[in-house]
């Protein structure tokens, strides 16, 4: 998939970020429309969308924080966002699933790494499935065990990588 370019999200993306989400995870732990609207307008510069053929078919985003573990407040409360925080997390990476498997998971993911490099953040944190610790950990991500996270009432687990 060479014709797949990463860039940051404008507004306009938003709604249909919104959408992916909504194929991407399931009722209990999508965000909506207006969670995305109100996280954009926060740290919109924390979103990230692949593109291909002038379609959105993933994205990226998160909030910074000077926690070491992603705490599910921060899904929540926008206004949690710490612009110089240590830490950059990820809420969520997703692909639509007729784009899974070649990559481009892994090319958002990266992109995503090399700005929160230059952004000096210490390190990546997220919480992921257990069927995702090895996609994660293939990306440099340190299984920290099973996470406290409630979000979606769903089982996660703690996953990190520094920079």
């Amino acid at each position: 998939m060479n014709n797949i370019i990463i860039r940051q999200a404008v507004l306009d993306d938003i709604e249909d970020i919104a959408k992916i989400e909504k194929i991407c995870f399931n009722t209990l732990e999508a965000a909506d429309y207006q969670d995305f609207k109100d996280r954009y307008d926060v740290f919109g510069e924390w979103f990230l969308v692949a593109i291909l053929d002038n379609h959105i078919i993933g994205f990226i985003n998160g909030a910074s924080t000077n926690d070491k573990i992603l705490k599910d407040e921060l899904y929540h409360d926008a206004s949690l966002h710490i612009p110089d925080g240590e830490y950059q997390s990820v809420f969520g990476l997703a692909v639509l699933p007729e784009y899974r498997c070649v990559g481009i998971g892994h090319l958002l993911l990266q992109s995503y790494i090399d700005i929160s490099f230059k952004g000096q953040k210490k390190a990546v944190i997220l919480t992921c499935k257990d069927h995702l610790i090895h996609f994660y950990q293939s990306c440099g991500f340190i299984h920290l065990g099973r996470s406290h996270s409630t979000h979606g009432q769903a089982m996660w687990n703690d996953m990190i990588r520094y920079l």
